[in-house]
């Protein structure tokens, strides 16, 4: 599996395209769709003249939800300086409530050669922002921050950085209700462990959350054990343990830990479980909505060969 599509919609709200000729046209009311600013491969401007061109002609002001595809024309480049041009802009975005940093297809630029940077400035610079999604992880760093009103916050990597999860789990985000991490695998980068995720599988910290997302990892058994047991399931709405290399044993320590009939979601797809348990899982959990798609053979691909593999790595 690679990421191969862009989104039709984010935060609710349909995606536009934004190109420098909108000036001659008339566009959207600016707080009706959300902006998604990209640059082709041999873009004529960079993204500081796009940006910028995008500001003079949509009123920043009524700016709801921000998309940001490829930054870079020709060779790849950090995203610190997009970065740096929108938070620099914020005051001029005061309605600002979602950005998705990293819209980004396989087939202009696969998920983990996308150079990434800090992106705590996003944070500190829009204290209304609702809900962030940050897409690659090379060079991904965070900082612990404060934030009152982020409700949703999504990482999705081949490998993301053991710094970046313990700075999501040392933040103070009273108002998160969603959390996903797509942890990866080592090669790439993704060097967390299951100690890591322990403040996220406790909970305390994050009194709003209700949904919890730790996906794509090498580790999803040991994950799928310390959830089965996790204080924080109780006021979960929904799970998602999927696109790893999640086998029966995995699926044993669900269903032998604490009840998950309250989930309205189990998202498991791309697992290695086989056919009798994936039964026993759909049989123990009848009014749950759980997803056991892609599933992989699990006596094709075998485990102590390390022929098992994550959904998005590269």
């Amino acid at each position: 599996m690679t990421v191969s599509l862009h989104p039709d919609r984010f935060h609710d709200l349909p995606i536009r395209d934004f190109t420098p000729d909108d000036g001659t046209r008339t566009p959207p009311a600016a707080g009706s769709v959300a902006w998604r600013l990209a640059l082709d491969y041999d873009a004529k401007h960079d993204f500081a003249q796009l940006w910028q061109t995008f500001l003079d002609t949509v009123d920043p002001a009524g700016v709801r939800a921000l998309v940001i595809g490829p930054w870079w024309r020709g060779d790849y480049v950090s995203v610190a300086a997009t970065v740096a041009a929108i938070t620099t802009e914020a005051e001029r975005l005061p309605a600002l409530e979602a950005l998705f940093l990293g819209d980004v297809t396989y087939d202009e630029c696969e998920i983990s050669w996308m150079e990434m940077g800090d992106v705590t400035p996003l944070l500190t610079a829009f204290p209304g922002l609702t809900e962030l999604t940050v897409r690659g992880g090379t060079d991904l760093s965070l900082q612990p921050v404060r934030h009152d009103r982020l409700a949703a916050l999504r990482f999705e990597a081949g490998g993301l950085p053991a710094r970046v999860v313990r700075a999501v789990a040392g933040s103070e985000l009273p108002a998160l209700e969603r959390l996903t991490l797509w942890l990866g695998v080592d090669e790439y980068g993704g060097d967390a462990t299951i100690d890591d995720l322990g403040p996220f599988l406790d909970g305390a910290r994050l009194p709003s959350l209700r949904h919890l997302g730790l996906a794509n990892s090498e580790f999803q058994d040991e994950i799928a054990s310390a959830v089965a047991h996790a204080p924080v399931v109780a006021r979960l709405e929904s799970l998602d343990l999927s696109m790893g290399v999640l086998s029966d044993d995995g699926a044993a320590a669900l269903l032998e830990g604490q009840p998950l009939t309250h989930l309205r979601a189990l998202d498991l797809h791309h697992h290695y479980v086989g056919e009798e348990m994936q039964q026993r899982l759909t049989e123990a959990l009848p009014g749950v909505a759980l997803d056991l798609s892609e599933a992989e053979d699990p006596d094709e691909d075998d485990e102590d060969d390390g022929d098992r593999y994550v959904a998005v790595a590269e």
